[in-house]
């Protein structure tokens, strides 16, 4: 099959919206599929106000709708709900091309967090912009039933992967943090204002608190928080490692649909702390993680899991599983596509 992905986020960006879709499109690959992302970096692209890694491309449906057609469309998603993906949208409407869509990310909570704009305001939008599809792609049951109460009920189940070579317990703890003191409390992510790292920051609880990532929000925090151990951006191995050498990953996001980086953690064996909240409530287990109100408690519970239970719940995330969901929601195009 032909299958076009448009997406408003991509590399360079690194978050879970260009992971999902980069290992899903891998696993469509290697099946044999013919897969083309139409993303920002093929056109003249604009900063996002209050968040400039995000690239707002500038273009038109009739630009997006030569490519869709020159490619062969067989399906068509739309991953995101930003200026390409409407422009995508709004070609396929006026031309009655079925498509699918994806709730990636809880994009009323984020712009209200860096706005102060009312959430319900940015709902309308999104059931606007995702009535129309034939299938809206949700990660997790928590995201569905979020979906359904705000009157988006055509919800389709896309669960998520690890890369289980990459991540798994027998790998070599990263030597770089060896030498920190115990327990060694663990962030990965984007360090930004809507995933509430300051609460992570301002834990009390003995130990090492280190944060690998980056993002707006990393040099205020980090000379606020000065007893905290800010690694930077790290990949493959060195985030694997990461993993492995911690004992605990602090997950202290309320706004996120999943959290790859807490299935990546318990695939190499180390446990998760977090709230009760969507994805945490979706992903951990009572015997991988712990999740309470009150995050030094979720992190004490946590650190009495065992890492061999940790690691055979993980395992049993992976990409093939995902892409094939990815695969049977999607909606084939009925007739060869004119621009």
């Amino acid at each position: 099959m032909r299958i076009a992905i448009v997406t408003d986020a991509w590399t360079p960006q690194v978050n879970g919206v260009v992971r999902t879709l980069n290992a899903v499109r891998a696993e469509l690959q290697g099946q044999g599929h013919k897969v083309m992302v139409i993303s920002p970096d093929l056109y003249t692209a604009v900063p996002c106000p209050t968040y400039p890694e995000i690239r707002l491309a500038l273009t038109s449906a009739s630009d997006v709708g030569r490519r869709l057609a020159a490619f062969g469309a067989e399906a068509i998603h739309l991953a995101t709900e930003g200026p390409l993906c409407l422009a995508a949208r709004r070609w396929c409407l006026g031309r009655g091309v079925p498509f699918t869509t994806a709730y990636h990310t809880q994009f009323p909570d984020y712009v209200s967090a860096r706005t102060g704009i009312p959430a319900e305001w940015i709902w309308r939008y999104i059931r606007w912009f995702h009535t129309p599809a034939c299938a809206v792609l949700a990660s997790t049951a928590s995201i569905r039933q979020t979906l359904v109460e705000h009157g988006i009920g055509h919800v389709r189940h896309w669960g998520r992967g690890v890369d289980l070579a990459a991540f798994h317990p027998d790998v070599m703890p990263n030597e770089s943090f060896a030498h920190l003191p115990r327990p060694l409390l663990l962030y990965v992510g984007r360090i930004a204002v809507e995933k509430n790292i300051g609460d992570f920051l301002k834990l009390d609880h003995p130990g090492t608190k280190l944060v690998v990532g980056d993002g707006p929000a990393r040099a205020a925090l980090q000379a606020e928080h000065r007893n905290a151990i800010f690694a930077g951006p790290l990949f493959g191995a060195a985030l694997a490692g990461a993993y492995r050498a911690a004992d605990v990953l602090v997950f202290p996001s309320r706004t996120d649909t999943f959290g790859l980086v807490m299935i990546e953690a318990m695939a190499c064996g180390t446990p998760v702390a977090a709230y009760p909240v969507t994805g945490p409530v979706d992903v951990l287990t009572p015997d991988t993680g712990a999740m309470a109100e009150r995050l030094e408690d979720a992190v004490a519970a946590a650190l009495t899991r065992d890492r061999a239970d940790c690691a055979a719940h993980g395992a049993t995330f992976t990409w093939a599983a995902s892409a094939a969901q990815f695969l049977q929601a999607l909606v084939p195009v009925p007739r060869r596509l004119a621009a």
